[in-house]
């Protein structure tokens, strides 16, 4: 691994030695967290990170493209395969420019967006007023049922209909719950809006057909590479066939420049292991996992909010146990088990304090933990729980999580030798 920067530069070997370490010895349960394969960083880090390309295939910018041609071409014909989708662009550098490719394809500044609280499961580039785009288009937010903690379709439709949105939002960040396309479809033809799915956190699971897919009921889908799908980091777009030349405009040049080709060749052979048995045998025992998991924090003392989960994320509500979302997640993060700290629906918390974290279950599932690893791991976290500040019980929930992760590994023996 590195073998050349370890003689060029060892300081920055050393850090990327050190993460090496760090991952292979903590169970990583942050939600939008994986582990990408031996071929997606050999292909992020490949020859094509020398060419510089705009445009499309058949009408770039620069020459010396059909190389690059043939790859972006085989990995929109992928994408379309594993995702039955009418058109893909893979230009997009991650999940948050790929919603900003699709605003700028079919929104003008002033336009009016209806998307999910950031509070309440949404994702930042939804609309949320720390994000620069809040102040390009006028936002409004539906949420969730106070009761349930699912979402309120009742009120979605409601607000669609007052505030007459040129876009609805569905997907995010911090949701364990199945949407309900069909019908957010249906409230946006009623009102003569667009409609778009981000399906970042769950695409791998879509992608296994492991859960619903919004493709047939969406104008236009958007996503992240990492997370479920177990990618690069970066993104893609999917769109019905009547919206390709909007989409692919303003991708480019409407929101980016020239594409990362190496990310590129990394997604490209990513559409093609998504289609595998491996992959989906994966995401199978993800959603197993995360069921798992609720259900055995949940004898533990923990609720879980809405419940259950539905994909790979576990929101946990702390106020049982008396402690807030930061100091559960340092406390954990001092035993190697990582999470985040998270505000729950109608949380009465700070942002940076939070009474809840997210967790989720993808990267311990790659690695090959199933059952009673995670009944372990749901026992660890209670005794964290009980005593988050006693250094002495964080020695020996250390100690247990040490012994669990040393049986799996992050990556085959040898893979690293220079």
């Amino acid at each position: 691994m590195l073998k050349y920067t370890k003689i060029s530069d060892p300081e920055v070997y050393g850090i990327v030695e050190g993460e090496l370490k760090r991952q292979e010895h903590n169970i990583e349960m942050i939600a939008s967290e994986s582990t990408a394969s031996l071929e997606i960083m050999e292909l992020s880090g490949s020859i094509f990170t020398n060419k510089t390309l705009e445009g499309y295939p058949g009408a770039r910018f620069q020459a010396g493209s059909y190389e690059a041609d043939r790859l972006e071409i085989l990995g929109i014909e992928r994408a379309k395969a594993l995702f039955g989708a009418e058109h893909a662009n893979l230009q997009v550098y991650s999940g948050s420019t790929a919603n900003y490719g699709v605003y700028a394809s079919v929104l003008k500044p002033g336009d009016r967006v209806l998307s999910m609280r950031l509070d309440q499961g949404g994702h930042l580039t939804h609309g949320s007023p720390a994000n620069f785009f809040s102040k390009v288009y006028e936002y409004d937010f539906y949420g969730v049922n106070k009761e349930t903690e699912q979402i309120d379709y009742d009120e979605l439709e409601k607000k669609a209909k007052e505030f007459l949105p040129k876009l609805i939002i569905a997907g995010g960040s911090s949701y364990p719950r199945l949407i309900d396309y069909e019908r957010i479809c249906k409230i946006a033809k009623s009102v003569g809006a667009y409609f778009m799915v981000d399906m970042a956190h769950i695409s791998g699971l879509v992608a296994a057909g492991v859960i619903p897919s919004p493709v047939p009921y969406a104008d236009f889908v958007s996503s992240s590479t990492t997370k479920t799908l177990c990618g690069p980091r970066s993104g893609f777009i999917l769109c019905k066939k009547e919206y390709a030349k909007a989409l692919d405009k303003g991708v480019f040049p409407g929101s980016i420049g020239s594409m990362h080709l190496t990310t590129m060749a990394a997604k490209v052979w990513l559409f093609k292991h998504a289609a595998t048995e491996e992959f989906k045998n994966v995401m199978k025992q993800v959603l197993a996992n995360g069921k798992l998991l609720a259900k055995e924090l949940e004898s533990h003392g923990f609720r879980i909010v809405s419940g259950t989960t539905d994909n790979h994320i576990v929101m946990v509500d702390l106020r049982s146990k008396g402690i807030s979302g930061k100091l559960f997640q340092n406390s954990l993060d001092k035993v190697g088990i990582t999470v985040n700290k998270n505000q729950i629906p109608f949380d009465p918390a700070s942002p940076f304090v939070t009474s809840g974290v997210r967790i989720g279950v993808t990267s311990i599932t790659q690695r090959g933990l199933k059952e009673n690893e995670i009944k372990e791991i749901a026992d660890i976290m209670d005794k964290v729980a009980s005593d988050p500040e006693n250094e002495s019980n964080l020695f020996e929930c250390k100690k247990r999580t040490e012994k669990l992760i040393s049986e799996f590994s992050l990556y085959p023996t040898g893979s690293f030798n220079d």
